[in-house]
């Protein structure tokens, strides 16, 4: 194989060899400058701030409210399970505090100009639970892998988009190629989508993995019974954690019991009663219970897309901007919140949560105003009827909005938007979304508006959610908002990308094609005895190496 020995010039990143005490990566995801230099979460955290001496041994059980389904990190499953972090690493790791990319797998990496070509440099003597060694090989099998399984690794595949091929440069070395720029596709291999199974795995027909998932993590899959429970146990000679793990060796846990408890009162009343030791998703009616009661709990606002109203702009009136921008004027974020939340969870203020690198605060343009909403619809020319709701030209202004079951307090939200809505002269029919209708749905265009939120501690998420290259679920049809999603993907300096993200925020509250309302939070609650549990930059658990019991 003939290797070009001559590549573009490269913004270079290479940190110190010893991973441990290696300074953070040269490439930033772009904080922006209008942003938080924090980590945008709150935290009442006993737990990850302990002084208590580590000790080694033991057995955590944690309560989870889903069903992983699959525990193959690159698709098949539920998308929110907290085991796979523990059983994959990845290339890098993404500060939570900073948003930056750290050395992991990987401990060098360049990137050319335009965000084509990433070459990588491996760590030496990492191995998978099974023997065998991670090499430059292992990554092209698992990248050309997802790209073979399209839709099936669903968890991965977007990060694809115009896959060209990975090249094996040497043993530890290998670069992976675009068509297209992918600015993105670093921040990606932080997460464990595109952390890689060994080649035992790999072999194995892609849904045959789903239970037998081998990786290079801190614990190893002991068993999987469906709807019932995950067990995990401690990897021996686990010796590359990440470098935002302040353990440096192998977990101090024995193993890890994740019960599956969907029912949130049962979850709650089982870590009161002391048969498990934490919850990883505690319902926001049990947080002040549970603070009462002398809990820990961990909380961390979920980057990516707020808990907010999507439109429809190919249904009327919601092509009609003044409509939007009423809906977004008429809507009371604090009352929502305090409607089906609690204080844990913030007002959005932008179209990306402030744990979102590259966020940008638009406080000043999110502001309720029901009497601008008012003329808004007057000058639109919709009036009141005999029944409140307004109309024009015999037409009722009467909306569907569509909300998934994924998070219990969503019913309770859009009664209270129904209601704001409804005292601006808007009537809206809930429609209750079950799991294979809802993409269904948004393709075929049915609802007018979608309350939903997504998460991803990378800006690109906007790209994926809006631009007209994709599925164009909303239908869009702005040329100045596909411009900025295309020239953000493309922006490699991340100076220039945070300008361009920050125009892209304002352009999607603007024209009202996002309304963002709250910020999706993670809540973790753990008895006093456990120490070390944190959140990851995706806001969800971390993973367990660092967690010790004391008793």
């Amino acid at each position: 194989m003939m290797i070009d020995s001559s590549p573009p010039r490269t913004r270079r990143h290479r940190p110190p060899a010893r991973l441990l005490v290696a300074a953070l990566a040269a490439v930033t995801l772009g904080l922006s400058a209008c942003g938080s230099g924090s980590d945008g979460g709150s935290t009442d955290d006993a737990n990850a701030g302990s002084d208590a001496a580590a000790v080694r041994g033991g057995t955590l059980t944690l309560a989870v409210g889903a069903d992983p389904i699959s525990l193959n990190p690159q698709g098949g499953g539920s998308g929110t399970d907290p085991m796979g972090a523990n059983l994959v690493d990845t290339l890098t790791a993404q500060d939570p505090k900073t948003g930056k990319l750290r050395p992991w797998l990987a401990r060098e990496w360049t990137v050319n100009d335009n965000a084509t070509q990433f070459t990588f440099t491996l760590r030496e003597g990492v191995t998978f639970s099974d023997g065998s060694a991670l090499t430059a090989e292992v990554f092209k099998q698992n990248f050309d892998d997802i790209v073979k399984n399209g839709a099936k690794a669903d968890s991965a595949i977007a990060q694809f988009l115009g896959y060209d091929r990975t090249t094996v440069v040497d043993r530890d070395t290998f670069r992976v190629e675009f068509k297209q720029p992918n600015v993105a596709f670093l921040q990606a291999t932080s997460t464990k989508a595109l952390g890689p199974l060994a080649p035992a795995t790999l072999a194995l027909p892609f849904e045959d993995r789903a239970r037998k998932v081998i990786g290079t993590g801190p614990f190893v899959l002991d068993h999987y019974t469906p709807k019932s429970e995950v067990v995990l146990t401690k990897r021996a000679g686990y010796a590359w954690p990440a470098p935002t793990r302040t353990n440096t060796g192998e977990a101090y846990l024995d193993k890890v019991i994740f019960r599956i408890v969907p029912e949130a009162s049962v979850r709650t009343g089982s870590l009161v009663s002391g048969q498990i030791a934490g919850i990883v998703d505690v319902p926001p009616q049990d947080t002040d219970t549970l603070r009462g009661r002398g809990f820990q709990l961990l909380t961390r606002a979920n980057p990516g897309i707020p808990l907010s109203l999507y439109t429809n702009v190919s249904h009327r009136p919601l092509d009609e901007v003044r409509v939007r921008r009423a809906i977004a004027r008429a809507l009371d974020p604090e009352q929502v919140r305090a409607a089906a939340l609690s204080s844990d969870f913030k007002v959005a203020t932008s179209s990306l949560s402030a744990t979102t690198p590259g966020w940008t605060d638009l406080s000043e343009q999110i502001k309720r105003d029901r009497d601008e909403a008012g003329r808004l619809l007057d000058e639109a020319g919709w009036r009141r009827g005999p029944d409140g709701i307004r109309q024009k030209d015999g037409r009722r202004l009467a909306l569907t909005l569509g909300y998934a079951p994924f998070f219990a307090p969503s019913q309770t939200a859009v009664e209270e938007i129904q209601v704001q809505l409804r005292e601006v002269g808007i009537g809206v029919d809930l429609q209750l979304l079950t799991n294979p209708s809802i993409p269904a749905g948004q393709t075929a265009g049915y609802y007018d508006l979608t309350f939903g939120n997504q998460s991803r501690a990378d800006a690109d998420l906007l790209r994926t959610t809006f631009s007209t290259e994709g599925t164009n679920a909303y239908r869009l049809a702005d040329p100045e908002l596909e411009r900025l999603l295309q020239d953000q993907r493309a922006a490699a300096d991340p100076t220039n990308r945070d300008k361009i993200l920050a125009q892209l925020q304002r352009r999607l509250v603007d024209q009202s094609y996002l309304i963002p309302l709250i910020e999706f939070t993670t809540v973790i609650a753990t008895a006093k005895d456990v120490h070390g549990v944190s959140q990851g930059a995706d806001s969800r658990i971390a993973p367990l190496n660092d967690v010790f019991l004391t008793h």
